[in-house]
């Protein structure tokens, strides 16, 4: 884990694989900050949707017992939606280094769509 310094303050960055290790283990609530239609193509699976457009801080679920870490495409989205939560008085929130790109890029699971059907599908990564 990396700590990423913004005018609110510390923002932890975290790699694909301590995501990963994190979410195997039911520690952390993952939150895809992208468009739905980017949601609904691929997403990292049990990843809950709150898009940078609608974003709010106080929707936040409560961090007792497990991180809140944000994703989007490329890390862009979630560090400034992770910045602003640390201005909404947030003292701890993480995102995901290099976003979902990176993501796929390390080989991890995700939610795709089966592009005969639509219908969504596993890709192992």
């Amino acid at each position: 884990m990396d700590i990423q310094e913004t005018a609110a303050g510390p923002v932890e960055v975290w790699t694909p694989e301590e995501v990963a290790t994190a979410k195997a283990k039911n520690e952390i609530v993952l939150i895809d900050v992208r468009t739905p239609q980017e949601y609904m193509f691929e997403h990292i699976e049990g990843a809950l949707l709150l898009p940078m457009a609608f974003f709010d801080p106080a929707a936040l679920p409560s961090q007792e017992g497990k991180r809140i870490v944000l994703y989007c495409g490329s890390s862009m989205r979630s560090g400034k939606m992770a910045e602003k939560t640390r201005a909404a008085g947030v003292d701890k929130i993480a995102h995901l280094q290099g976003g979902f790109g990176k993501w796929k890029e390390a080989k991890q699971p995700y939610m795709g769509t089966d592009m005969s059907t639509g219908a969504p599908k596993k890709v192992a990564g």
